[in-house]
């Protein structure tokens, strides 16, 4: 196992991946209402502000800004990925661990997580994040992904509506 150690900021800025532990299954934009749910209730509990973020069909990412003195990302993760869990069938295949530890096998058990260091990171991550679907080759228009903060920052005159657009030069590059 290998020596990860997370990075904690209390009242940090932070860039996150969650992955679904089986990546063939769209269950991420297939209940998206759960997810949402699942968030707004941790939110009541735990504080916290979506900066970004973006749901691919088994994966997301998103960046997160915790209260001032608050450093605990690790346990938002968690009641977030049960939240969501608990709004499912129970139809996935659980292995001798995940039994043994009452986990129910949707999501990968970790995250990733990065600690934003200034503004042109911030940036960078916010253009990896809405740009995903279209690297993903979801969408050839980033403005064309619903489950996205895109399109408030579009409204907000953060980003022009065109942005992250795949021209047909391009559109192999990007897996079309």
């Amino acid at each position: 196992m290998t020596d990860y150690r997370r990075y904690f900021v209390p009242g940090g800025t932070y860039f996150f991946t969650a992955t679904l532990a089986d990546r063939s299954l769209p269950l991420l934009t297939d209940n998206i209402a759960a997810l949402r749910a699942a968030f707004r209730h941790v939110r009541t509990e735990m504080p916290f502000v979506v900066d970004a973020i973006v749901v691919l069909p088994d994966h997301l990412h998103t960046i997160w800004v915790l209260p001032p003195g608050d450093a605990d990302f690790s346990t938002r993760w968690k009641k977030i990925k049960a939240a969501f869990s608990r709004q499912l069938p129970r139809i996935e295949h659980l292995s001798e661990s995940r039994t043994r530890k009452g986990e129910r096998g949707i999501w990968q058990r970790r995250f990733w997580e990065h600690a934003l260091r200034d503004e042109a990171d911030w940036q960078r991550h916010m253009d990896y994040i809405h740009f995903n679907p279209v690297r993903h080759g979801h969408v050839r228009r980033t403005a064309d992904w619903a489950y996205s903060s895109f399109h408030r920052y579009v409204k907000l005159g953060t980003y022009p509506s065109e942005w992250g657009a795949v021209h047909e030069e391009d559109a192999g590059v990007y897996g079309e």
